[in-house]
């Protein structure tokens, strides 16, 4: 069976010496080689063509991130895990962008290595549960700040229903009576909804409401 060869990336040699342990106990997994900054992981990278480099992201020399990039731009099928005690943004984020397949955070336990470095070499991508929580928050905040300049979002629900039947063809009557309400305050959500979406007719709400897919055509 052939075995997915790792190129272990640390200055820190019993670190290096660790990995090679652990994985040793696999016996799908083989290290191919061992370097102790970014510009010798590129360098053998280029000779040993492992499948997976297993990098840290401080070292010296050329630290972790550009050593993803160079590694990523001139051999585009290697994949990269990093492994690192880093797990904020700042640094999770680039190396990504850099061409990081996944993430490990050194905390994690020995299975969850072994299941990054075979994730990625199936073309997967992985990040650990630390790591992966980034990027849901980073999502909630997005969905946050979408929300708060999306002005649709800032529209009470009564200006809303008030809204769908002005787009629906109806009558400040009809609809005062639709919604059990008085005409006086159907005209009121009215001028609210022009200042809110900031129109300026009755023709543009209803273009607006066609454009959000509140109607259809």
């Amino acid at each position: 069976m052939l075995k997915i060869r790792v190129l272990i990336v640390d200055d820190h040699t019993v670190v290096r010496d660790g990995i090679c342990t652990l994985l040793a106990l696999a016996g799908d997994i083989e290290v191919a080689g061992e370097a102790a900054d970014g510009r010798e992981a590129l360098e053998k990278t280029g000779k040993l063509l492992p499948d997976v480099v297993l990098t840290d992201m401080a070292m010296p020399v050329m630290n972790g991130l550009e050593a993803i990039r160079r590694i990523h731009k001139e051999f585009p099928e290697i994949k990269i895990l990093v492994l690192t005690q880093y797990d904020d943004k700042e640094h999770v984020f680039p190396a990504i962008q850099a061409g990081a397949n996944g993430f490990v955070s050194k905390t994690a336990a020995s299975s969850e290595l072994m299941s990054g470095i075979r994730a990625v070499f199936a073309g997967e991508s992985y990040l650990s549960p630390s790591i992966a929580k980034l990027f849901v928050e980073d999502y909630q905040q997005l969905a946050l700040t979408q929300d708060k300049t999306d002005p649709y979002e800032q529209l009470t629900d009564r200006e809303r229903d008030v809204l769908k039947l002005i787009a629906e063809g109806y009558k400040t009557r009809e609809i005062a009576e639709t919604l059990s309400i008085t005409s006086k305050t159907v005209e009121g959500h009215r001028t609210s909804l022009m200042k809110k979406l900031g129109v300026h007719s009755t023709i543009e709400l209803v273009k607006y409401a066609i454009r959000r897919g509140i109607i259809g055509m």
